[in-house]
């Protein structure tokens, strides 16, 4: 039993999958919208306010036919956006260096391709590296991980633990 659960605990950090070296991304099966929603009440838990929202899949379709074979290669079904900022941590970014600010508001994606959707969004600390701010901004990097990761997969480990461990 204890090897099942060290070899659960292992697999944790794979929730977040490699992507581009300053992307973020984190996959799930659920549905986007239940995503997107989750994300968004995760977000405004942690007082990080949803200042904008945009749902970029449908503004691409309006102009599909401008855009002919380039259009949705990839075919994602579903690409929205979110812009949102917390105060507590753009007070920390502009005491650790006020360029830093440039990395205020922050946002995200949410896109579902083939039945699988992921949140993608910029790891702030490649773009602070040489800023003396780097560690304020790595601990920013941390905590919109731990909130997303929540948010994609909700009570799902813990409910699986306490269904074997029970």
């Amino acid at each position: 039993m204890k090897h099942w659960l060290v070899g659960l605990l292992l697999l944790v950090p794979a929730l977040t999958h490699a992507g581009p070296a300053g992307v973020n991304t984190v996959p799930t099966e659920d549905p986007g919208d239940q995503v997107y929603d989750r994300v968004y009440q995760g977000l405004e838990g942690a007082k990080f306010w949803v200042v904008f929202e945009a749902d970029m899949g449908r503004r691409m379709e309006t102009v599909a036919p401008d855009w002919g074979a380039d259009y949705n290669r990839n075919k994602l079904t579903s690409v929205k956006s979110m812009v949102f900022c917390n105060l507590w941590w753009t007070n920390r970014l502009a005491n650790a260096d006020p360029n830093l600010l440039g990395l205020c508001p922050l946002h995200l994606r949410i896109f579902t391709r083939d039945g699988r959707t992921t949140v993608s969004w910029p790891r702030l600390s490649t773009m602070a590296e040489g800023s003396p701010g780097l560690e304020t901004v790595q601990a920013l990097d941390q905590e919109l991980l731990e909130i997303v990761r929540r948010a994609v997969t909700p009570d799902k480990l813990h409910r699986h633990l306490a269904l074997r461990l029970g």
